[in-house]
C-alpha cells in the first residue's frame, strides 16, 4: 500500500510538471530563435536573395525594382514586384506613356540589370538610344529646388488666403521623394554613350520577325505573339533568370519592356471592331506572358492604348490579367487644357490596381486626386491641388441665371422686381 501510495504520489508529481511546462510554453513568447535546420550547414535559415537595384518590400517582403520614378514607387507600395506585371494605360496622343517605359528602361541600365525591349512602331535600337540621362551625382536636388515654388512670401500669402482649419491639416507630397532606392532622369538629356556601352539589352522589333512565314499558331495567338513570347522564353534561358532551371550566372533581374501591345500594328484587331476575329488574342497573350514572369526574376513593363480598344469587355480581362495598373489622362486636346485651374498640369494618372500577392483580390489605392507634369527636365507626380473659391459674392453662371430667370415672365419675375432676395434650391 506504501508502494503504490508512492507511485500514486510520483504520477502525480509528473502530472504536475508536464501541466506546468505546457503553461510555460503557451506563455511563452512566440518571438524565439529557430535552431539549426536540416541542410543548413550553419544553422541559419534561407534569405532574401541579394541583387544591385532590388530592395524587399516592407508588406510582404517581395524582392521590388524601382519603376525609374520615386513617386511612381510611393504610390505602388516601394515599387515592382519582382514577378509581376505593370500594365500602363497610354494617353490619347501616346505622349507621355513612352517616357514611363524609357525611365523604367534606363533604371535597368544604371542598376546593371539586362533590358528585353519589344516593339512594333519604331526598332528597339532607337529607343534605346532616347533613354533619359540619369542624375546621378545629387544634382536632382538642385532641379528640384529649381523646379519647386519654395517662396516664402508667396506661401505666406497663399496661408492668408486659406481657411485656418485647412492649416491644420497636414500637407502631403506624392513626390519627389528622399529615397534613394530610385533615380531621378533628365528628360531632356539623352543617357550618356559611355553608359549605354555597358548595357545588356535584346531587342524585338515585330517588321524584322516578320520576315519568316506564319505557321500554326498555338492558342489562335497571332504570328507577332507567338514570335514575341518565343523570344521572351529565350532570352529568359539565356540570361539565366528562369527559376525552374539552376542558376548558371550571377543571380540578376530581367527587365522586359514591350510598347503599345494590342495596337494594329502587332496585327491585332482589338482596337478596329467591337467583333473582332482574334478577341482572345491579346488576353492568351497576356495570361502566358504573366507565367513566364512569375517563374522567372523578372519584371514586366507593358502598355496598352486601351482608349482604341472598342469591346470594353476586353478591357476589363486585361486589367485583370496584369498585377498593377496605371493609366494616363493627357489634358491635350480636352477643355481642361485651356481650363485656368489645370494651367500647373499637364494631366492625370490613375492608379487602379495595386497587386497582392497570393491573393485572389487586389488592393485599390487610396489616393484619388493625382496629376502629372513635365518640369524642365523631370517628370513629377503630385496631389492636384485646386485654388479655393475665395469669392463671396454670387458667381458669373449665377448671375447670368439671375438675369434670364429674371426676364423670364411667371410669378417670380414679380418677387426679383420687388427686389426680394433670389432663393437657389
Amino acid at each position: 500500500m506504501a508502494a503504490a501510495a508512492t507511485c500514486g504520489a510520483g504520477a502525480g508529481s509528473l502530472r504536475s510538471v508536464a501541466a506546468a511546462a505546457a503553461v510555460d510554453r503557451s506563455s511563452a513568447t512566440s518571438f524565439q530563435r529557430k535552431g539549426p535546420r536540416a541542410g543548413d550547414a550553419d544553422g541559419r535559415g534561407p534569405r532574401l536573395v541579394s541583387i544591385a537595384g532590388t530592395r524587399p518590400s516592407v508588406r510582404n517582403g517581395q524582392l521590388l525594382v524601382s519603376t525609374g520614378l520615386p513617386a511612381l514607387d510611393q504610390l505602388l507600395g516601394g515599387g515592382v514586384a519582382v514577378g509581376t506585371v505593370l500594365l500602363i494605360e497610354e494617353d490619347k496622343y501616346c505622349t507621355y506613356a513612352p517616357l514611363l517605359l524609357k525611365c523604367f528602361l534606363a533604371e535597368g541600365v544604371v542598376c546593371g540589370h539586362p533590358l528585353l525591349l519589344a516593339s512594333a512602331r519604331e526598332p528597339p535600337a532607337r529607343l534605346v538610344q532616347e533613354l533619359p540621362a540619369p542624375l546621378l551625382d545629387g544634382s536632382y536636388k538642385k532641379e528640384l529646388d529649381q523646379d519647386g515654388c519654395s517662396h516664402p512670401a508667396a506661401d505666406a500669402k497663399v496661408q492668408m488666403k486659406i481657411a485656418w482649419r485647412y492649416q491644420l491639416l497636414p500637407r502631403k507630397e506624392v513626390g519627389p521623394v528622399s529615397s534613394r532606392f530610385g533615380h531621378y532622369y533628365d528628360i531632356s538629356k539623352k543617357m550618356p554613350q559611355e553608359l549605354l556601352e555597358t548595357a545588356q539589352w535584346h531587342g524585338f522589333f515585330l517588321p524584322e520577325k516578320m520576315s519568316s512565314p506564319p505557321t500554326a499558331e498555338p492558342c489562335h495567338l497571332t504570328h507577332g505573339y507567338s514570335k514575341l513570347l518565343e523570344f521572351i522564353k529565350k532570352i529568359i534561358s539565356e540570361e539565366g533568370v528562369d527559376g525552374s532551371n539552376p542558376q548558371k550566372k550571377q543571380k540578376n533581374i530581367l527587365r522586359i519592356g514591350i510598347q503599345s501591345l494590342g495596337s494594329p500594328l502587332w496585327g491585332d484587331d482589338v482596337c478596329c471592331a467591337e467583333t473582332c476575329e482574334h478577341s482572345h488574342s491579346l488576353t492568351k497573350f497576356l495570361y502566358v506572358l504573366r507565367g513566364l514572369v512569375r517563374a522567372s526574376l523578372s519584371a514586366c513593363v507593358v502598355t496598352v492604348p486601351t482608349h482604341l480598344i472598342q469591346n470594353k469587355a476586353i478591357t476589363a480581362r486585361v486589367t485583370n490579367l496584369s498585377d498593377t495598373v496605371v493609366a494616363l489622362e493627357s489634358f491635350v486636346g480636352l477643355q481642361r487644357e485651356i481650363n485656368p485651374l489645370y494651367k500647373d498640369y499637364h494631366g492625370l494618372i490613375h492608379i487602379r490596381q495595386i497587386p497582392r500577392l497570393n491573393n485572389l483580390i487586389c488592393d485599390e489605392s487610396d489616393v484619388k486626386d493625382l496629376a502629372f507634369k513635365l518640369k524642365r527636365k523631370l517628370f513629377t507626380i503630385e496631389r492636384l491641388r485646386l485654388p479655393p473659391d475665395l469669392s463671396d459674392t454670387v458667381s458669373r453662371e449665377g448671375k447670368q441665371d439671375v438675369a434670364a430667370s429674371a426676364a423670364r415672365p411667371g410669378p417670380c419675375r414679380s418677387a426679383l422686381a420687388a427686389g426680394e432676395p433670389h432663393l437657389d434650391f
